[in-house]
């Protein structure tokens, strides 16, 4: 027997040991080029079951963050819960896009974290509702939470340097006309105050305030100045109900105290000096009109 089982471990060697050097290439990225933070909508326990169990609509994600204060969580203290490998496809982002790529389960890490918040259709029979036909209702997220979530981006920003600020995003941004996700009480500003992710320059929205209260873009060019930084949004030139959930989407991210989707000139300035911060070559040829 015992000559056997060195047999086989010999056969097992054999079969998996290649003659392979290795001569690293510099001509390579990685495959994971965008962050994608969720909410849940639900408790831990229920998050937890629907993130790792199959379902009639199966889900997952890479990471699930717990709230402080949920009575289903039995721990003392917050634990990230890893629950696919970041080598691996999560189903996390479902029909999205961003900035010219699509479906983007297959280049992102996803993060949810645990939050009550949810927005619900006034009328569940509407086909095609609008944004003013939803009711949300947004709850805060706690500090510790939110330290945790800072903590877990920063590693994964660490180890993924391809993600640029700008592509640290939220799923209400890549689904704009399915989900608000996390929502508008979610604290991007403090994610950026800690390296991560984009926000704009107070003077740079200012000087655009000045300058639009005089001579306001049309709205063709405003849908694509939101096309521009990232928002899957139609060129109609009409202020549609696509183009009102892709501002709210906008708003819920950039301008939180107001998210109603209509546009104003604080929200195209915040828009524009995001533009002028992070894709430059994108606001000259609105600037130009190319």
């Amino acid at each position: 027997m015992k000559r056997l089982l060195i047999l086989l471990g010999t056969m097992i060697a054999g079969c998996t040991s290649l003659p392979i050097i290795d001569v690293p290439s510099l001509n390579h990225n990685s495959r994971v080029n965008y962050l994608v933070l969720h909410f849940t909508s639900e408790d831990f326990a229920e998050s937890l079951r629907l993130l790792t169990q199959r379902t009639e609509y199966p889900v997952s994600v890479h990471y699930l963050v717990p709230e402080t204060g949920d009575a289903t969580y039995d721990r003392r203290t917050l634990r990230i819960h890893r629950l696919v490998a970041e080598n691996r496809r999560a189903w996390h982002a479902g029909r999205s896009y961003w900035a010219g790529a699509d479906a983007l389960n297959d280049t992102s890490i996803g993060i949810e974290i645990v939050n009550r918040s949810a927005c619900v259709n006034n009328d569940p029979d509407t086909e095609s509702p609008s944004p003013e036909d939803q009711t949300c209702n947004m709850l805060a997220f706690p500090h510790e939470q939110v330290d945790l979530v800072i903590r877990l981006a920063t590693d994964i920003l660490d180890r993924n340097p391809d993600i640029d600020p700008v592509d640290v995003i939220g799923h209400g941004d890549i689904a704009p006309g399915r989900r608000v996700d996390p929502g508008p009480l979610f604290p991007w500003r403090r994610l950026y105050d800690h390296g991560i992710g984009a926000w704009y320059d107070d003077e740079s929205v200012a000087r655009y305030v000045k300058a639009f209260s005089s001579d306001f873009p049309e709205l063709r060019r405003i849908q694509r100045a939101l096309n521009a930084y990232g928002y899957l949004i139609e060129l109609t030139g009409e202020n549609d109900v696509q183009t009102r959930f892709v501002v709210r989407a906008f708003q819920m991210h950039f301008r939180p105290e107001m998210t109603s989707g209509q546009i104003d000139n604080e929200t195209v300035a915040i828009l524009y000096a995001l533009l002028e911060k992070y894709r430059p070559e994108l606001l000259e040829d609105l600037l130009t009109g190319e």
